[in-house]
């Protein structure tokens, strides 16, 4: 029953990811990966509101595995995220490819933060 949920999150996570990254990247006329930055940002939050809420009781295993597990796992990438710096630094963007990862660190983080503290007024 588990994995049913786990894969019934990524579901919806994967192609989420796809069309929000699409969406948000065709929207600025940048070599920075704009839409990878975005869903790993939502999705750092998304897990520290699930966390947050877990601790305070209100998120059973089973909204954990859906959520956390199933639709944060497939929502965020870090591979992508590598992938993406990577590719900054060999076309010779290396001032992107380091504020990629400063930035992207820094707001899932924060992220994921301000998610647990949400959580703690949402659920205290």
């Amino acid at each position: 029953m588990n994995w049913l949920l786990v894969v019934a999150g990524a579901m919806v996570g994967a192609p989420l990811r796809y069309l929000a990254d699409r969406a948000v990247q065709s929207r600025h006329d940048s070599v920075f990966p704009w839409g990878t930055f975005a869903v790993n940002v939502v999705g750092c939050a998304v897990l520290g509101l699930l966390a947050g809420a877990a601790v305070a009781g209100a998120a059973g295993s089973h909204l954990q595995l859906l959520l956390g597990t199933g639709l944060c796992g497939a929502l965020t990438t870090y591979s992508t995220f590598s992938y993406e710096t990577l590719r900054l630094v060999e076309t010779g963007a290396g001032l992107y490819a380091a504020v990629n990862v400063v930035a992207s660190v820094s707001a899932g983080l924060g992220a994921a933060f301000a998610g647990v503290s949400i959580a703690e007024v949402v659920w205290s």
